[in-house]
């Protein structure tokens, strides 16, 4: 069956590393904050400022005065540090952020990313997504694998706005992990009681297909 969001949160955090600065976009990868490995100690970063990002909080621990860089709610673990917007862009433009963690309406085969605008309708601006997609070098897109309509998110080029070119490295969405390499999108792994061919239906970009698939190893 197709992962839920909190699926794709937790396969997203196996992708963790000790030591890792991790920053998290809004929506799904928020929640990879809250399936961090035992064994492992990782920062995360949001880049209103603030290094040290706990759980994401649950109804009715919020704190209105925590927030991310989304105005969404978040927790901040005991020596979490809080600082300018500066000195937090400082750090994802000077490459001191190991992993960027980002959601998107559209992803293209050779590593475009679309996450801002929809044509018609008023946004004031991609925020700090052109600077963590222009400076980060791994960048992991949360994300359905088609829209509700049922079309493809992974396509041969993206049709919306750019967020940032060629530089999108994995994608995990609720029926797949796939690599973006060598203008194509590599299936590495598929969800728990998803078939190849639902997977390659469901892309509209250039999919290699190795010989074995192997299925996601998500804990419950």
């Amino acid at each position: 069956m197709a992962l839920d969001k909190i699926g794709i949160a937790k396969r997203i955090a196996q992708e963790l590393e000790d030591g890792f600065y991790v920053n998290l976009g809004i929506g799904i990868p928020t929640l990879v904050a809250n399936y961090v490995p035992e064994n492992i100690q990782v920062e995360f970063q949001s880049e209103n400022g603030i290094l040290g990002m706990g759980n994401f909080p649950f109804e009715g621990e919020e704190d209105a005065d925590l927030i991310n860089a989304g105005k969404q709610t978040i927790t901040a673990k005991p020596g979490a540090v809080f600082f300018d917007s500066a000195t937090s862009f400082g750090m994802i433009r000077g490459n001191h952020v190991q992993l960027t963690v980002l959601g998107a309406m559209e992803v293209a085969q050779n590593g475009d990313i679309a996450n801002w605008k929809i044509p018609g309708k008023m946004v004031k601006g991609m925020g700090g997504a052109m600077d963590l997609v222009g400076s980060a070098e791994n960048i992991i897109v949360a994300m359905m694998h088609t829209n509700k309509k049922g079309d493809s998110k992974l396509l041969k080029e993206c049709s919306l706005p750019l967020t940032g070119v060629n530089c999108v490295t994995k994608i995990v969405t609720n029926l797949a992990v796939i690599e973006v390499k060598d203008g194509a999108f590599h299936l590495i792994e598929r969800a728990p009681g998803v078939s190849v061919d639902e997977i390659r239906k469901a892309t509209a970009g250039d999919l290699v297909v190795p010989d074995h698939v192997p299925e996601m190893k998500i804990e419950d």
